[in-house]
């Protein structure tokens, strides 16, 4: 037999070629990735993005790191990869930064990875579009609106159909004529952008002194391009935003993509007008009420470097840049950064760690920044910029208490004779007025006066809000709704309900009564309508078409109403009256923010907060001023207590349908809490909700020294505990922001 076909021979009956096997994270709560088989001839890397078969289904996962784990499985065992899509693999930063999260957060790898993949029609390129081109000849008859087409499109730039007729200003039935005649031929274009490339030059930067100087220190420390924190303290309209628009001119510059996160993104539509009037063009967006195929085309292009600046909520820090090279937390001590379903974490934390493993800088943004990042900035973990007056010398509202035991209001009311009296005045002068109370609906508790019931949520250990306006009752917990009754339920008697507490509702019920003339609007999160109703109803105010406006939080996320003179507080103490220990952190922030919604433009302006506490150094501080002294005396009642940040806590929450298996698993837990110096377990005892969607729930407070390793303390304790079984489940929240 010749050699030729001795190697023919050799290559018929030659054992197949042996599959290698990689390690393939999929969105499950698996401890670590799964193992599959890759057919031959198909080409992975860690990073690529895949679809394998996990039991009876097809799922999307991440070729992962590491290497084959089933060391010697034959791979002909394995289940094969069946598919990988045609996008960019994620970075190694970006598995670094998952990995992370999920180490920190005690999360399964798999739920933190399935944040990167929330747009799974994303992962194959977009469809090409059908575009003109022009390769001359002259129509039968030249029309002038066939002749304004020709004109336009015998540069050889290649056009869309509409774009052209558009362009033109034509109908597209012009261009279809012309298409008849042979005059364009029929070519395919790539999907154009969903944002339009910032131009860090459209246009100059109005900054004055400090803002100039602050605009310098932020660049130079961009310049380095290496990782650093930077934290912009500044006054409410001290220009904070244009300071660190100056950051991202820098880093667009340097050809690189920026993050700027926002607590409320789907309600700043005055932050993107700003942005596109600096840089030419809006930010491509990012948050939970964008179109499914918006939110692809965004994931896509971000990954392919396509988009230049996203402006997201926290679910963006997990966008897979192509080139992230700077990220902004804007609002950085606002409790919206904090997610608290799956996978627990503070989006301000984790944006300072991506940048440490991208090693890029991250800048921290806030008139009233979080504790945690005051003592940072003081021991030199970060550096501080500090802007302590406001743009254009506009000066500061004049605030004031108001002691509600000394100018009660009238029987019924809320609103005492001296904000009353502000608010005629502020409207007489063509001004407008803010009411905040941070309070929903109408009123927080209904009752019967014959028989004392009080309505209840049936799944939740929380009183029913009337929401007078929809003429409904309901759980602001889980959702529950009821119509409101015209009869007690308990004893039958009519007309006997009676509203207890004030909602935002019943103020502006208040307002019209003494203002029957004023335009008033209440702001609110759960307004009919959604986003897109207060998108609306904000630029209302911004133009001056309300004269009262009553508000909760959201009326303190940064917005600029230009004739907004007097701020009114209706209840000052409301945040005060819980066991938070960030209570008074955050009712100082809350109020001052909304304070400072006033006079931003440089009218006098003033602030009344009616409280039962004016003594309280809460209460204080916001009237003197004298924000370092608040942040002092907090700072140190936080290291006396070992609180963040020079202590650590971590919570734990057992549900379970039945209040006993809630509390005996909370207790099997703390039994079997390891003995170690410098940790403590606190509890188990009923949560403040006990119930809630009709679970019974128990916690367990972990409390530690700043070095404690509290993941390695939590793991131990969850694997000697008892497991999860039946309806029971366990919730775990590394750094709580909420107490509940």
């Amino acid at each position: 037999m010749s050699n030729d076909s001795s190697d023919l021979f050799g290559a018929l009956f030659a054992a197949p070629a042996v599959a290698r096997t990689v390690p393939v994270l999929v969105p499950m709560p698996a401890p670590r990735p799964y193992s599959y088989a890759v057919p031959e001839g198909m080409a992975v890397e860690p990073g690529s993005v895949v679809q394998v078969p996990l039991g009876p289904r097809q799922v999307i996962g991440v070729v992962w790191d590491g290497g084959d784990e089933d060391g010697g499985v034959d791979p002909k065992k394995l289940r094969p990869i069946t598919r990988v899509f045609d996008c960019p693999p994620l970075a190694k930063e970006m598995r670094n930064f998952i990995d992370w999260v999920s180490t920190y957060t005690l999360s399964p790898p798999g739920h933190v990875a399935r944040m990167a993949l929330r747009a799974p029609a994303a992962f194959d390129p977009e469809p090409m579009v059908e575009g003109l081109r022009f390769i001359g000849g002259s129509p039968e008859r030249l029309t002038p609106a066939r002749a304004k087409v020709l004109e336009i499109a015998s540069d050889g730039i290649s056009w869309t159909r509409n774009g052209l007729a558009h362009a033109a200003g034509v109908s597209t039935s012009v261009v279809d004529g012309l298409i008849g005649q042979g005059i364009f031929e029929t070519i395919f274009l790539a999907p154009p952008p969903i944002v339009a490339k910032p131009d860090p030059g459209f246009a100059a930067a109005r900054l004055e002194g400090p803002q100039r100087q602050a605009a310098e220190d932020l660049v130079a420390e961009i310049r380095k391009a290496e990782f650093s924190v930077s934290l912009i303290d500044g006054v409410t309209g001290s220009g904070k935003t244009e300071v660190y628009f100056e950051a991202i001119a820098e880093t667009l510059k340097q050809g690189r993509q920026v993050l700027i996160l926002l607590p409320e993104i789907a309600l700043t539509a005055s932050f993107l007008e700003r942005f596109q009037d600096r840089f030419g063009a809006k930010p491509a967006e990012w948050h939970s009420d964008l179109a499914p195929r918006t939110r692809e085309r965004v994931w896509r292009q971000a990954v392919t470097g396509d988009v230049r600046v996203v402006a997201g909520a926290r679910s963006a820090l997990f966008l897979p840049f192509e080139d992230l090279g700077l990220i902004i937390v804007d609002e950085e001590h606002d409790p919206a950064y904090k997610q608290e379903d799956r996978v627990f974490y503070n989006a301000r934390d984790m944006a300072v760690v991506r940048g440490r493993i991208g090693d890029f800088p991250v800048v921290l943004v806030s008139a009233t920044p979080s504790v945690e990042s005051q003592v940072n900035g003081q021991s030199g973990r970060y550096s501080t910029i500090h802007l302590p007056t406001r743009f254009g010398d506009a000066a500061m509202p004049d605030l004031h208490l108001v002691d509600m035991r000394r100018h009660a209001p009238e029987r019924g009311g809320f609103l005492s004779p001296v904000l009353l009296r502000a608010v005629g005045k502020t409207v007489e002068r063509g001004q407008q007025a803010l009411l905040f109370l941070n309070r929903r609906g109408y009123a927080p508790l209904t009752l019967c006066r014959v028989c004392g019931h009080r309505f209840q949520c049936p799944q939740c250990s929380s009183w029913l809000v009337e929401h007078r306006f929809r003429g409904q009752l309901q759980c602001h917990q889980c959702g529950h709704a009821e119509r409101t009754p015209e009869a007690c339920p308990e004893c039958g008697t009519l007309d006997h309900l009676v509203a207890c507490g004030p909602g935002v509702e019943r103020i502006a019920e208040e307002v019209e009564r003494h203002f029957p003339e004023a335009r008033t609007i209440v702001l609110s999160s759960d307004i009919t309508g959604g986003v897109k109703r207060l998108r609306l109803e904000l630029d209302a105010i911004a133009k001056g078409e309300a004269d009262i406006v009553i508000g909760t939080q959201l009326v303190a996320k940064g917005h600029n109403f230009p004739l907004m003179t007097l701020v009114g507080i209706v209840d000052a103490d409301i945040g005060l009256a819980n066991g938070d220990p960030r209570a008074a952190e955050r009712t100082f922030q809350l109020l001052s923010q909304v304070t400072g919604r006033a006079g931003r433009t440089g009218l006098k302006s003033h602030g009344l907060l009616q409280t039962y506490q004016p003594q309280h150094p809460v209460m204080q501080a916001i009237v003197s001023g004298d924000a370092a002294a608040f942040y002092d005396r907090e700072i140190t009642e936080r290291e006396r207590a070992i609180l963040p940040p020079f202590g650590r806590l971590a919570s734990i929450i057992v549900s379970a349908e039945t209040r006993g298996d809630a509390e005996t698993h909370a207790r099997g837990i703390r039994n079997a809490a390891p003995q170690v110096q410098g940790i403590a377990v606190l509890g188990p005892a009923e949560a403040p909700l006990a119930l809630v969607r009709g679970r019974h729930r128990f916690r367990l407070l972990v409390h530690g020294r700043r070095n404690s390793d509290m993941q390695g303390f939590l793991r131990a304790m969850l694997a000697q505990g008892p497991k999860e079984r039946g309806s029971i489940h366990v919730q775990l929240d590394i750094d709580p922001q909420s107490f509940l």
